[in-house]
C-alpha cells in the first residue's frame, strides 16, 4: 500500500460539500522560451494528444520541436499576454474569471452554498492535481468534472479525465465522481454563444450577407485519422455551429464552419481556417467577421492565431474589414449557462448537510413505506 498517499483524516462533525473542477487546457507559466518549452513538453508527450510511437516521437519532439518552436511560440505569448492591473496568460485569467463568477452565483443560492469550485489546467498551472487537493481539503466528497471543451474530444476531455483518475487512483477515499463529457447542443449555451454574437452586432453592424459577407465559426482542429478512429469531435462542431446558425437566423453559406490549429503534414478536419479566409480574401469579400465557439476563453489560437494571422491573411489576399468576436470569457450569459450545466450534473446530490429535524422526518417517511410495504 506504499503508493496509496494520504487523505485527510475523517471528521464526522465536518459538513462533506459538492465540488465543481472546471478543467482547461492549460497555458505557459510566462511567455519565455523556457516557460514554453516547459508547458509544450508536456503538452506534446500527452499520448492522447499525440497518437505516434513513443520512442519515434521522443526524438521529433526533443530534437526538431521544443528546441525550435519554443522560442517562436515564446513571442506569440508576449504579443497576447495581459498587463496591467489583471495581468497573466488570457486562458488563465479569463478561466480564473469564469470560476471566480460562477462560486460567486453558487453563493447566491442558499441551496448550493457549500459547492466550491476550483480549476485547474490538464498542463501547467494551476495543475489538476493542485486543484483537486485544494477541493479536497475543502470537504469535498463528490466532485463534478466540468472541462471548458463544449465539444468531446479525446485529445482534450478524455486527457483531463485521465488526468482526474490518475491522481484518484492513489487516494485512499476518493470522492464520488461525475463527468460532464460534453455540451454542445446544451440550450444555454447555444443561447450565450448566439447572445455574444448579437452583443457585437449591436455595437459594429450585422454583415451584409445578401452581399456576401460572411460569419466564419472557427473551430481547434484535430487530425482526421481522429474521426476515423470514432471521435465524435467533428459532428459536435457541426452541430454547434447548426443550432448557431439557427439561433442566429443565417443560412450555410452566410455562416461558414471551419477549422484551425493544423500541425504537422498529416491531414486534418476540413475545411481549414486559413486557406479559407485567403479564398475569401480573393474574392474581394467586403467584410468578414469570425467566432470560435468552440473557446469559451480567449486565448493564443484565438487573440494571435486568428485576430492577428487570420486578418493578415484575409486583407493581403484582397478582403475588406475583418472582426474578430471575442470568446465568451466571463460575460453573464455564458456564466449562466456555466451554472445551469453544473446545476444538471450534480442534480440528486444533496447540497448541504441535513439538521435533526430533516433527520427525523426521514425516518418517519422511512417507517412509514416500510408499513405500506409490509
Amino acid at each position: 500500500m506504499e503508493n496509496i498517499k494520504l487523505d485527510p483524516k475523517q471528521a464526522h462533525s465536518v459538513v462533506q460539500k459538492v465540488g465543481i473542477l472546471l478543467v482547461n487546457l492549460g497555458t505557459p507559466d510566462a511567455p519565455t522560451a523556457k516557460a514554453v518549452r516547459t508547458y509544450l513538453k508536456q503538452f506534446l508527450s500527452d499520448a492522447r494528444v499525440i497518437e505516434v510511437p513513443k520512442f519515434i516521437w521522443w526524438i521529433i519532439l526533443n530534437g526538431i520541436i521544443l528546441p525550435f518552436r519554443s522560442s517562436t511560440s515564446a513571442k506569440k505569448y508576449a504579443s497576447i499576454w495581459l498587463t496591467g492591473d489583471i495581468a497573466g496568460s488570457p486562458l488563465l485569467v479569463y478561466s480564473q474569471q469564469q470560476a471566480d463568477a460562477l462560486q460567486s452565483k453558487l453563493l447566491q443560492q442558499s441551496a448550493t452554498q457549500d459547492v466550491k469550485v476550483a480549476l485547474g489546467m490538464r498542463y501547467g498551472n494551476p495543475s489538476i492535481h493542485q486543484a483537486i487537493e485544494q477541493l479536497t481539503q475543502e470537504g469535498v466528497d463528490r466532485l463534478l468534472v466540468l472541462p471548458l471543451y463544449p465539444q468531446y474530444s479525446a485529445t482534450t476531455s478524455a486527457s483531463s479525465f485521465d488526468e482526474v483518475f490518475r491522481y484518484h487512483s492513489k487516494s485512499r477515499n476518493p470522492p464520488a465522481l461525475r463527468m460532464v463529457k460534453n455540451y454542445h447542443d446544451h440550450p444555454a449555451y447555444i443561447a450565450a454563444l448566439a447572445k455574444q454574437v448579437k452583443d457585437f452586432w449591436d455595437k459594429q453592424g450585422v454583415p451584409d450577407f445578401k452581399n456576401g459577407e460572411k460569419l466564419v465559426m472557427s473551430f481547434h482542429g484535430v487530425p482526421k485519422r481522429t474521426l476515423d478512429r470514432g471521435d465524435p469531435y467533428h459532428c459536435e462542431c457541426h452541430k454547434t455551429g447548426r443550432l448557431l446558425r439557427k439561433a442566429l437566423g443565417l443560412s450555410e453559406d452566410e455562416a461558414i464552419l471551419s477549422f484551425q490549429s493544423r500541425f504537422g503534414k498529416a491531414e486534418w478536419l476540413k475545411p481549414y481556417t486559413a486557406p479559407l479566409l485567403e479564398k475569401l480574401g480573393q474574392a474581394n469579400t467586403q467584410r468578414v467577421d469570425i467566432f470560435c465557439p468552440g473557446f469559451p476563453a480567449d486565448c493564443l489560437e484565438t487573440l494571435e492565431e486568428i485576430a492577428m494571422e487570420g486578418e493578415e491573411i484575409f486583407t493581403h489576399a484582397g478582403g475588406g474589414s475583418y472582426h474578430t468576436i471575442p470568446c465568451l470569457n466571463h460575460q453573464p450569459a455564458w456564466i449562466d449557462a456555466l451554472h445551469t450545466i453544473a446545476l444538471d450534473n450534480i442534480a440528486g446530490w444533496h447540497l448541504s448537510a441535513p439538521t435533526t429535524d430533516d433527520i427525523a422526518t426521514r425516518l418517519v417517511n422511512a417507517e412509514e413505506v416500510e408499513k405500506r410495504m409490509i
